[in-house]
């Protein structure tokens, strides 16, 4: 990659690696989505907005490539990042977002804030799926907080993951605020 940054790659270069390697237009929404929520915990945090944006980005690159296997997912896509000469944060992070499938442990507040935050984009737009209009500005963050109680609702979504906002000191109130606020920025990009 031909970025000047000390990640190794550049935001458009980011995406045009995504869009090369992923044709599912709702995993790239997602991607969208978790990169929205990543730079809004960075800002909270006083982290490097970028690096955590392109890990939200760019964490399920891999995702089409190992057909969706969670025994490789994450490893495949942190080696394409080696490969192409990104920081090591950056593949660490996005290998132990599947830490389950990969034997793996996460010990960061980066790795848990990339896991908590794609994991709520589900839940987020699933909400957004139910209103009338079916819009992201009609979401109310107390609504996926409701949600997150419902485990027959968005059913894929690993609450679990979800909570790990709290082992990085946000409570879900707090991490549903967040999240909606930062999706409904990006709301004509989610479709949504």
């Amino acid at each position: 990659m031909s970025s000047g940054n000390n990640i190794g790659i550049t935001r458009d270069e980011a995406l045009s690696l995504l869009k090369e390697h992923i044709k599912n237009e709702r995993t790239i929404s997602h991607c969208l989505a978790s990169e929205a929520i990543m730079r809004a915990l960075a800002r909270r945090f006083s982290q490097d907005e970028e690096l955590w944006g392109i890990a939200g980005l760019l964490h399920d690159l891999d995702y089409e490539i190992v057909n969706e296997d969670e025994y490789t997912h994450g490893k495949v896509a942190a080696e394409m990042l080696g490969e192409k000469g990104c920081c090591e944060a950056l593949s660490d992070v996005i290998a132990k977002h599947n830490a389950e499938g990969l034997g793996l442990e996460r010990t960061t507040q980066f790795e848990h804030a990339l896991t908590c935050a794609e994991s709520i984009t589900g839940l987020i737009t699933a909400t957004a799926l139910v209103q009338p209009d079916k819009k992201l500005s009609s979401v109310k963050p107390k609504s996926v907080k409701k949600r997150m109680k419902q485990t027959a609702f968005a059913r894929a979504v690993s609450r679990e993951r979800v909570l790990e906002c709290e082992d990085i000191g946000v409570p879900i109130a707090e991490f549903c605020a967040l999240g909606v606020e930062a999706m409904q920025e990006i709301a004509d990009d989610l479709g949504l």
